[in-house]
């Protein structure tokens, strides 16, 4: 689905856990969070609907290591030869306890490249993202802010009415907390999370974010 000028999304709704995925198409074609390699074939569909091919992805970026956010990057490297990057701290962690997760399911993390660690700022041809670290639901989780649409990418740190979880390895409710306070600052009129529906218009951005911290903060 085309939301923006350049920008694509791709919204999960089926029952078993994946993740929503997003598509700059600005030179460079970029995806966010390809997701599982099980429903590869439903994203594969979805982006050719809007005229896309596997083979026109350049790069793919993560928000965070869990499996269901990256597992088919392996297919993106495979099919389109595409670069991989993430956070520093978050490669880090997907070497080390981040792991974990993937062998519970019965996954082999070893089998994710990573080319390069995402900086500041990530720089395309009229797209600009600014590469925020919100750690929290991992270590090195980050999101992705296009100030110039006020769009906010912010992976499983805050969804429509909910928030990522922190009792998996590497959570901690106290930053998951500080960084939602952080984004919570930037101008937005898109919130598009790793789960559930977007959140469209300032104001009800700025709701969820109140009403997030009502009901959430005190347990976290």
């Amino acid at each position: 689905m085309k939301l923006l000028n350049k920008l694509y999304c791709y919204f999960w709704r089926g029952w078993e856990n994946n993740c929503n995925v997003y598509l700059i198409d600005d030179g460079l074609r970029v995806l966010i969070d390809p997701g599982h390699r099980k429903f590869l074939s439903w994203l594969l569909r979805s982006m050719e609907a809007d005229g896309f091919e596997p083979r026109d992805i350049d790069l793919v970026i993560n928000t965070h290591s869990h499996p269901d956010h990256c597992e088919a990057d392996i297919d993106f490297v495979d099919m389109a030869r595409a670069k991989v990057t993430m956070h520093r701290i978050e490669e880090e962690y997907l070497r080390g306890e981040g792991s974990l997760l993937f062998k519970m399911m019965g996954l082999d993390p070893s089998q994710l490249t990573v080319h390069f660690h995402l900086a500041e700022e990530l720089k395309l041809n009229d797209v600009r993202l600014l590469v925020i670290h919100t750690p929290g639901h991992t270590p090195g989780s980050v999101c992705f802010y296009w100030p110039e649409e006020e769009v906010l990418i912010s992976g499983d740190l805050i969804f429509e009415g909910g928030v990522g979880r922190v009792d998996l390895p590497g959570g901690n409710g106290e930053l998951l907390k500080k960084s939602i306070r952080k984004v919570s600052k930037l101008k937005i009129r898109y919130l598009l999370p790793g789960h559930g529906e977007m959140v469209a218009g300032r104001e009800d951005v700025e709701e969820n974010f109140r009403f997030v911290e009502k009901v959430y903060f005190d347990w976290l």
